[in-house]
């Protein structure tokens, strides 16, 4: 839990009760449902909040900023970032209904009330909202693919509305279609933890 203050400082009481309320809960509910690898559990903070939180360090969203999170398994990247920004609205989306219901039973847990889940693929999903952001859960011809249609075409952010999304390893061949418009960022110039020098975060604007 430290690191996570180590790097978002201003957290108020609240925020500090969310975040802290999220070990035992994952712990609890991983030992009924698979949603994070049993070996990795024991690094949540790192591996699973606070990369969640690379996009927090991208683009502080606005107040009434709507945010789809694709793929969002047991809530990663929509639940950290929901309880880093509560004035922001975020979408959970997940194909798979047991790991959807972990994300919402912890967002109820915690008493977040900026979130909304769908057990459904985005394929399905019409709504519209500022930006889509995803954790290695597709490849990227894909994901603009099937979320372009749900960006709205109004702005208010620093950052024009589009996807992003965290992934790691060797980007260069998904990459390639989205030379001209995709801006890379190297989460090891936001954490100097040794688990971000592979991982990466991909904004393009749609």
């Amino acid at each position: 839990m430290n690191v996570i203050i180590k790097y978002f400082p201003n957290l108020s009481i609240q925020q500090v009760a969310q975040f802290e309320a999220l070990f035992p809960l994952y712990m609890d509910w991983n030992s009924k449902i698979n949603v994070i690898s049993r070996k990795d559990i024991e690094n949540l903070y790192v591996h699973h909040v606070l990369h969640s939180l690379a996009i927090a360090k991208i683009i502080p969203f606005v107040d009434q900023t709507s945010v789809i999170d694709i793929g969002t398994g047991g809530g990663f990247p929509g639940i950290p970032l929901a309880i880093l920004f509560p004035n922001v609205q975020f979408h959970l989306v997940d194909s798979i209904g047991k790991k959807i219901k972990v994300a919402q039973e912890i967002a109820q847990e915690i008493g977040l009330e900026n979130t909304t889940f769908l057990h459904d693929r985005i394929e399905n999903e019409k709504k519209t909202v500022d930006f889509v952001v995803s954790r290695a859960v597709m490849p990227l011809g894909d994901l603009v693919r099937f979320c372009k249609k749900n960006i709205k075409k109004e702005q208010k952010n620093s950052l024009p509305n589009g996807l992003i999304c965290l992934k790691g390893g060797e980007l260069q061949s998904e990459i390639q279609a989205f030379k001209k418009s995709a801006t890379i960022y190297e989460l090891t110039d936001f954490f100097n933890e040794d688990y971000f020098k592979t991982k990466k975060a991909v904004y393009i604007p749609l």
